[in-house]
């Protein structure tokens, strides 16, 4: 009777852990886009979002890092049991799980103030960075790339899921390659932007915004298949 309530329970929390990490996503992307709007003197062609985090309401960004790295990691204790059987079940909870950690990191160590914000900041981009940047880009490249990553780990699982032919999975084929387009182009936005392309700032929050957003929406056609005993 004991061990019959705890699993019913651990199946019961599981599906409502990894909504945390669906949240996450439109958490972000909704916070950033209010701020670039109402920020005087950003430029999201200029200045990367994690720039938010700096000035008099640089917490807001902060907190918005917290938010998500915890959602991020809580969605990762639900991904172990919601992603049992099958391709992913191993790194699709460990890429989740690395994501948080990476944006706690780049909550804790933030950006040189540069390129004229915030508002003061002489202009012209950073010849040298500090310690604390250095470590806050160790943070975002292992979300990032982490984001990446998990892209085609999921991709793969429904791949794997449609080729099995059945009908309760024959749709996921298109999961499969939409994963891995956000994946490329998450890739490609995050490339430009590492090697100072034009505009790098702005691709690498579409890159983030496509990619994350296209993981919590994957999660959630898994959550849902979890419940009805599908994986």
């Amino acid at each position: 009777m004991t061990v019959s309530t705890s699993t019913a329970l651990t199946s019961t929390a599981a599906p409502r852990l990894l909504a945390a990490a669906v949240l996450a996503a439109p958490v972000f992307t909704v916070a950033a886009v209010v701020q670039t709007a109402t920020r005087d003197g950003y430029d999201i062609t200029r200045h990367p979002i994690s720039m938010l985090a700096l000035g008099d309401l640089g917490w807001v960004q902060t907190t918005s890092f917290v938010v998500t790295g915890l959602l991020s990691v809580a969605g990762a204790i639900g991904a172990r049991r919601v992603l049992q059987g099958g391709r992913g079940r191993t790194w699709g909870p460990i890429l989740l799980a690395l994501i948080g950690v990476g944006l706690l990191i780049a909550a804790v160590f933030r950006m040189d103030a540069s390129d004229g914000f915030p508002l003061g900041t002489p202009a012209g981009r950073l010849t040298t960075m500090s310690g604390h940047m250095i470590l806050h880009n160790v943070g975002g490249s292992l979300s990032f790339f982490s984001m990446i990553a998990l892209c085609f780990v999921l991709a793969a699982r429904f791949g794997s899921a449609g080729q099995a032919g059945q009908t309760a999975q024959a749709g996921q084929r298109g999961w499969a390659v939409s994963g891995r387009v956000a994946g490329v182009l998450f890739a490609l936005g995050l490339g430009w932007a590492m090697t100072g392309g034009q505009g790098g700032a702005l691709t690498l929050f579409l890159g983030v915004a496509v990619a994350w957003n296209w993981i919590a929406a994957a999660l959630t056609v898994l959550q849902r298949g979890a419940g009805r005993g599908v994986r």
